[in-house]
């Protein structure tokens, strides 16, 4: 086989010059164009570009065409509520983490084998720039085996909002002694930055200021304790809650790739919307006013003046 030679065909021809054995069946979407905010560039943040998505599916085999039988086929809808997903679920860098992400979530249905993904940027160059991936099913199973009961490991942090009037004050080391102590990992945000910047005219420009303003806050913390370590990625924050590192968030990476994007960037704001996303134990805001809304999350206000306790 000459893998050079249909190295550009479609996925289809792919699939079935690549094939051992008996064919499998296979379904596939052709040509699903989408319009969204994705690439790793700063000139792709807060744009939406068209990508075009060509999947094809090979399928354990059945008897769905001799008894007419719907309920026996993976819908074609198995693909589109992939993309569609997996799209809505948090904003990509890389056209390979989608088409990885899009790979997995086809292969979830226990009657899918393989499945090829190309997926293709039409608006960077005047042609089309792509990646096309292929992923086997490794371990199936059968569709009724009922899946094992799996404990919550998963670390349920104290998320803390710390004010410029604690970051800056005398009382800062006893508040960072009750935190680090306390029995549930810590991860601490902080306000921007006393100095204020320029405002900026464009509304997304102006965005990055503020979460920048707060990293350098974050920076600052982590310059007045060496307990302190700036984190920006939820991997390094998974790592740190389960490994009992004192964390100061810095909000840029995780806010920007989120789908969609927090609208309150304000310290209390990303503080409750961090929670939310790491199903925190407890909110606590150190000389802020308890919001109206509190997401249905636990959550206390002191003053920043009052004795550091937890």
């Amino acid at each position: 086989m000459d893998e050079t030679a249909i190295a550009f065909e479609a996925p289809n021809v792919r699939a079935a010059a690549t094939a051992s054995g008996a064919p499998l069946d296979r379904i596939s979407v052709r040509d699903y164009e989408r319009a969204v905010e994705i690439g790793a560039f700063q000139s792709e943040r807060g744009v939406e570009q068209r990508i075009r998505f060509n999947v094809v599916l090979e399928v354990s085999r059945h008897n769905a065409a001799a008894d007419d039988d719907v309920d026996q086929v993976i819908s074609y809808d198995t693909i589109t509520e992939a993309i569609e997903l997996q799209l809505t679920t948090e904003r990509i860098n890389l056209l390979e983490t989608l088409a990885e992400r899009v790979a997995e979530r086809c292969l979830e249905d226990a009657r899918a084998v393989r499945v090829f993904v190309r997926i293709e940027k039409l608006d960077r160059i005047p042609g089309t720039l792509g990646v096309e991936i292929v992923r086997m099913r490794h371990k199936a199973k059968p569709i009724r085996e009922v899946e094992p009961v799996v404990e919550d490991i998963a670390p349920h942090p104290l998320v803390v909002c710390l004010s410029n009037a604690v970051l800056h004050g005398d009382n800062l080391p006893a508040w960072l002694d009750a935190i680090s102590g306390f029995e549930h990992p810590a991860i601490i945000c902080v306000e921007s930055a006393q100095e204020a910047a320029p405002k900026a005219a464009a509304p997304l420009v102006q965005r990055r200021i503020d979460l920048l303003s707060k990293e350098q806050n974050a920076w600052v913390m982590a310059g007045k304790d060496p307990r302190c370590v700036v984190v920006d990625s939820r991997t390094e924050l998974d790592w740190a809650m389960k490994h009992g590192q004192l964390s100061v968030w810095a909000p840029s990476r995780i806010v920007m790739d989120a789908v969609p994007h927090p609208k309150d960037i304000s310290p209390v704001g990303l503080s409750l919307w961090l929670a939310r996303e790491f199903d925190a134990f407890q909110v606590l805001l150190v000389g802020f006013a308890a919001p109206d809304d509190r997401m249905g999350l636990s959550l206390r206000a002191l003053d920043a003046r009052a004795k550091a306790e937890i």
